[in-house]
C-alpha cells in the first residue's frame, strides 16, 4: 500500500501545516523495534502520509521524501523535540510543542487500543515486519479515510 492516500491528501497546491508523531511498536521481540511515523493536516485532523522505520532521522527523511514526491508543500511542522525534528526541519518552519499534537496523541490511543500488537503488554504480536506494517496500513487507511 503507498504511505500516501493521493484521494484523500490535501490541496497541492496550498502549504501545509502539519503534526508529526511516531508511535512505538515491535515485531517478534521487544528489541526489534518498528515505529510508525507519521503526520496529519494540523487544521482539519485527516492523516496525510505514514512510514515505518526505526526511531532514526533517517526514517524522517523518508517521511520527507513521501511527502515530496505527493507533491505537498509544507509551510510548518508541529512537533515534540525528539531530536529527528530539530536536526532535519529548519528552526523557521518548526513549532516544537506538545499542545498541537493533543489530536494526534489522541489517535495513537485508538491504533493501541483497537490493534492488539500496539499494546506494550501483550501475548498478540506479529511474527513478520510486511504482516506487522501491512495490518496497521490498512487499518489507518479503513479507520482514518
Amino acid at each position: 500500500m503507498p504511505p500516501v492516500c493521493p484521494t484523500c491528501a490535501p490541496d497541492p497546491a496550498a502549504p501545509l501545516r502539519l503534526c508529526a508523531d511516531e508511535i512505538w511498536s515491535f515485531v517478534r521481540s521487544k528489541k526489534q523495534q518498528r515505529w510508525l511515523w507519521w503526520v496529519e493536516d494540523a487544521a482539519t485532523g485527516q492523516v496525510v502520509a505514514c512510514v515505518f522505520g526505526r526511531r532514526t532521522h533517517a526514517t524522517f527523511r523518508r517521511l520527507q521524501a513521501v511527502l515530496a514526491a505527493a507533491g505537498l508543500a509544507v509551510a510548518q511542522w508541529l512537533t515534540d523535540a525528539w531530536g529527528a525534528y530539530q536536526v532535519c526541519l529548519p528552526a523557521g518552519q518548526r513549532q516544537a510543542s506538545k499542545k498541537p499534537l493533543q489530536r494526534l496523541e489522541r489517535k495513537h490511543l485508538t491504533l493501541r487500543t483497537r490493534l492488539k500488537r500496539l499494546t506494550r503488554k501483550t501475548i498478540c504480536f506479529s511474527k513478520k515486519q510486511f504482516f506487522h506494517d501491512g495490518l496497521i496500513t490498512r487499518f489507518i487507511f479503513h479507520f482514518f479515510f
